[in-house]
């Protein structure tokens, strides 16, 4: 019986000798790429904030600006929205902001206040030359933030195309309860230890790779960016400050003049989900309430500017129109 403890205990305490020897070689490996990573080179213009840099990629040219809200944990904006704007393009200025943890921008190790965000962005796009009324593009979380700014500065904003966003009122009624900010947290420590460049998949998205809007070498930037910044603690309080966030834009009148087109992204296998159903309820309601919105289902995934980007633009230039 000794023997067989002893025997076990040699096994235990072998297997927690490998991992931690992996663990310290897996964090060695994410800080050594880090350091390669640090000199990427920047596309865009960087606005300092008391020595830490937002990044604002703009391009085109057009009356109005889209500008282009990265939902929650797109590491590299800038590449990943790639396939839908160069539609807007074409005949319109576009800009793509990285919140701070974003791309190309810092880590602002804050608490990611929505005011705090909000005046970020706005003073990103006004100091690399563009100048408002906008129309915000935002998708998912940044959603809170477009329906926030409509609020506090209406005239800044001509209208919003909301690509599967969520809205304030939804952070609010489904508040982040203890295990979700557990894991939230633990995400972001493992993250730090690296761990994270063991499974490609979870970091950026695949179907970026899969598709042909980016050139090879804009591919590895954005894998690179997307290990660099995955899940950082901007992005960890992005999510904890959710409730917080989306609480005080739903405490403040509905912004009832501001144009918002709400495209629903359905998946097939999610389509009679009761989360898809609600979801199509609360834009509806929401769109009621104001003067002139629309609902439009759009086939695909929640990363729905990677598979419907044509349609997008159409449906947007005719509403904006």
């Amino acid at each position: 019986m000794r023997k067989m403890l002893k025997g076990l205990k040699n096994i235990f305490f072998t297997f927690i000798a490998i991992f931690l020897f992996v663990v310290l070689a897996v964090f060695i490996y994410h800080n050594y790429q880090k350091g390669k990573e640090s000199s990427l080179i920047n596309v865009g213009t960087s606005i300092d904030f008391n020595n830490k840099e937002i990044n604002v990629y703009t391009e085109g040219n057009g009356e109005g600006t889209y500008v282009f809200m990265s939902g929650s944990g797109i590491a590299a904006p800038v590449y990943e929205l790639k396939g839908l704007y160069s539609k807007f393009v074409k005949e319109n200025k576009i800009a793509v902001i990285e919140r701070a943890g974003y791309g190309y921008s810092d880590v602002f190790h804050d608490d990611r206040d929505i005011d705090a965000i909000l005046e970020q962005s706005r003073k990103s796009l006004m100091e690399s030359g563009n100048k408002p009324p906008y129309i915000l593009v935002p998708h998912s979380l940044s959603g809170i933030e477009a329906i926030y700014w409509a609020q506090k500065y209406p005239s800044e904003v001509k209208g919003i195309i909301a690509l599967d966003i969520g809205l304030p009122h939804q952070y609010v009624t489904h508040k982040m309860g203890m295990v979700d900010s557990l894991t939230v947290r633990g995400v972001n420590i493992l993250t730090k230890m690296g761990l994270h460049r063991l499974i490609p998949s979870a970091v950026y998205n695949p179907e970026v790779i899969r598709q042909s809007f980016l050139t090879d070498h804009e591919k590895e930037m954005y894998k690179a960016l997307s290990y660099k910044q995955f899940f950082n603690d901007d992005m960890e309080q992005e999510l904890i400050q959710s409730y917080n966030n989306g609480k005080k834009s739903f405490n403040l009148p509905i912004p009832k003049e501001t144009p918002i087109l709400f495209l629903d992204a359905v998946a097939d296998e999610n389509k009679n989900s009761k989360y898809t159903i609600q979801k199509n309820e609360d834009y509806e309601e929401f769109a009621g309430k104001l003067l002139k919105a629309d609902v439009i289902k759009l086939k695909g995934t929640h990363s729905i500017y990677l598979y419907a980007p044509d349609e997008i633009y159409d449906l947007a230039m005719e509403f904006i129109k």
